[in-house]
């Protein structure tokens, strides 16, 4: 059935191994290939924001407020803070008539080191605006306005706009409803527990769809693919690796060492667990299994070689080691 596994090396030896599980889809939703086991149940966290910002588009949301391809891949975003992130999401705000007060995403400092360094160095403290999942949350909001559904409580579960959260995600995704698990993502909204199979169906249905030119799923994939910078920001996975496949190739990374990519061009969609849950496997994971099905060349690997294969430095800053990929997809019978 495959194997996927990062390890971690250190003088030329294994110091550590994380497992994954992959799974590949197509845009008619079958399984084309896998690694580990492409049955695993886990939560997709940020990873479904594509699926999350659809509604924007089918409703109406984004052409009654004046979104654009910027506001829109900012509500795909789990953003670094920085300066232009928390412009766009505060104009998002403004105008749906609402302030920041709004987000019921709690805050904390921006994922962008820089940015959260300036808020230190001029002793400000990082605000809800700052949370990585900010833009989200202004879609979500500008959704509950446009089907004048209470602003209050938009985050909970039994809210409708979370329900119309779970109906983008089973429409997707092929997973009958009662076989989704529900929880309280890191933001406070609704993160879904699916099979990595049901997500890699969801982004080979959205990637064939936009290929299509479907309206909804091709707004999200053209506004992704635009504006790179907005899904991510500076020295992000999901921002250089569109950039380095000139918008080919959408990404989207979750908590927990979840990473999804829709590619609309092959019509293809993958979905990938880290079982450890570790981040810094999931990126070089991602780049390994793009590369073996020959999506991503070997001159844009070797563009993203800092994220395919990231040293390992200690604290003198030197080089002692580095994370490396192994992958072996078995195709589906």
């Amino acid at each position: 059935m495959g194997l996927a596994r990062v390890e971690v090396r250190r003088g030329g030896a294994v110091e550590s191994r994380h497992i994954v599980s992959v799974a590949v889809a197509d845009g008619t939703g079958q399984l084309r290939a896998r690694a580990g086991d492409a049955e695993l149940v886990t939560f997709a966290r940020s990873a479904i924001k594509p699926l999350q910002a659809l509604p924007l588009v089918d409703d109406g949301v984004a052409e009654r407020f004046g979104f654009g391809a910027a506001e829109i891949a900012l509500a795909c975003a789990s953003h670094g803070g920085e300066s232009f992130h928390v412009d766009v999401a505060l104009g998002m705000l403004r105008r749906i008539g609402l302030d920041e007060h709004a987000l019921a995403c709690g805050s904390h400092p921006p994922m962008h080191d820089a940015t959260a360094q300036r808020l230190r160095e001029v002793g400000r403290a990082p605000t809800r605006i700052h949370n990585n999942c900010s833009g989200k949350h202004a879609g979500m909001l500008a959704l509950a306005r446009a089907h004048n559904w209470p602003v209050a409580g938009y985050h909970e579960i039994d809210h409708p706009v979370q329900q119309r959260m779970l109906q983008e995600v089973v429409r997707w995704s092929g997973v009958p409803p009662e076989d989704i698990i529900i929880a309280v993502d890191g933001c406070g909204v609704a993160t879904f527990a699916l099979p990595l199979s049901g997500m890699a169906r969801a982004f080979g249905g959205l990637a064939a769809a936009a290929r299509r030119g479907e309206k909804a799923p091709a707004t999200i994939v053209r506004s992704m693919a635009t504006y790179p910078e907005y899904v991510g920001g500076t020295d992000r996975l999901c921002t250089e690796l569109t950039r380095a496949s000139a918008g080919r190739i959408i990404a989207k990374v979750g908590a927990e060492g979840v990473y999804c990519a829709a590619v609309p061009g092959a019509e293809l969609g993958i979905a990938l667990k880290v079982e450890d849950g570790a981040r810094r496997a999931a990126e070089p994971a991602l780049l390994a299994v793009l590369h073996a099905l020959g999506v991503l060349s070997d001159d844009e690997f070797g563009v993203l070689a800092r994220f395919a294969e990231p040293v390992v430095r200690n604290t003198r800053g030197e080089n002692v080691g580095e994370l490396r990929a192994i992958v072996e997809l078995t195709p589906h019978a």
